[in-house]
């Protein structure tokens, strides 16, 4: 197997002048850029509602932009202090958590409606110590487990990932289908060496293993694909009626409110019939 361009992970940058020159590199915001706007496309939201996420190694918070621009909430883990760092000078709209996901992530159950991670999966096959705890089938078994118990049912969680074997990739999808996930891999430009992106595509409840996985984006070059993914955007937009529907509508603003009552957020404003009023411009 090929292994593709590979997105350096925020993990290996300890310095916050690494971090920010990551951040700020304008080929790797527009790599992940058109990653979590895949994944996105994968976890198959209901259009136009706000909805909870989970990003698993959110970084500076470069994927985590994309869904403030698609109206979701969102929270973030990450390893690297100095990424997240980075991402609160950025004030990234997201709640921050330091985490090594090789432990676990620590939700209450049920608390995502979905989850994204972009080109931080394989790290979790590097073993930390020598002792059996942190080997990787116990780390990813850890992780897959707690994640399925951190979203709600039925939803999905697609995480990209750069596997250099089909045993990498064996690995992983046998882990997540013990600790309860339905799905599987769903590859993008196959037959490109330079473009081929890998996803796992998983599902918890909703028909579980009865879903079909998703397929991949066909095409030699990422160019040709990114082409015909636009394409098939604008055609789902002409399709719910032309224009997306303004997004910060009073129905919208109601349903965030309500999102950051039920994650215990203190001093969301009350609704009234003011709510989502547009305001008369100043002069």
């Amino acid at each position: 197997m090929s292994r593709p361009e590979l997105v350096a992970p925020p993990e290996i940058y300890y310095g916050d002048v690494e971090a920010k020159k990551y951040t700020n590199n304008s080929r790797i915001q527009q790599i992940q850029a058109d990653m979590t706007y895949r994944a996105l496309e994968l976890l198959n939201l209901p259009p136009d509602e706000p909805a909870f996420l989970l990003d698993i190694g959110c970084g500076s918070g470069l994927s985590g932009e994309i869904l403030d621009e698609e109206g979701h909430l969102w929270a973030g883990l990450d390893i690297a202090p100095s990424m997240l760092e980075v991402a609160l000078e950025r004030e990234v709209e997201g709640d921050l958590f330091l985490q090594d996901i090789g432990q676990g992530i620590g939700f209450r159950p049920g608390s995502f409606d979905g989850a994204i991670s972009i080109s931080v999966l394989q790290w979790l096959l590097n073993a930390e110590t020598s002792h059996p705890t942190s080997s990787p089938p116990h780390r990813l078994t850890r992780f897959f487990t707690t994640l399925h118990a951190a979203l709600k049912n039925p939803s999905r969680a697609v995480l990209q990932f750069y596997p250099t074997s089909d045993d990498q990739i064996q690995i992983i999808t046998s882990i997540a289908q013990k600790a309860g996930f339905g799905g599987g891999i769903v590859v993008d430009y196959p037959n490109s060496k330079k473009a081929r992106k890998v996803f796992l595509c998983l599902f918890v409840g909703g028909g579980g293993g009865a879903q079909q996985v998703p397929k991949g984006l066909e095409g030699e070059e990422e160019d040709e694909g990114r082409v015909q993914f636009e394409k098939r955007r604008e055609r789902l937009k002409a399709k719910s009626g032309g224009k997306r529907k303004n997004i910060k509508d009073k129905d919208w603003i109601l349903k965030k409110k309500e999102l950051y009552r039920q994650r215990g957020k203190e001093s969301v404003p009350n609704d009234s019939k003011y709510t989502g009023r547009k305001r008369k411009p100043v002069f």
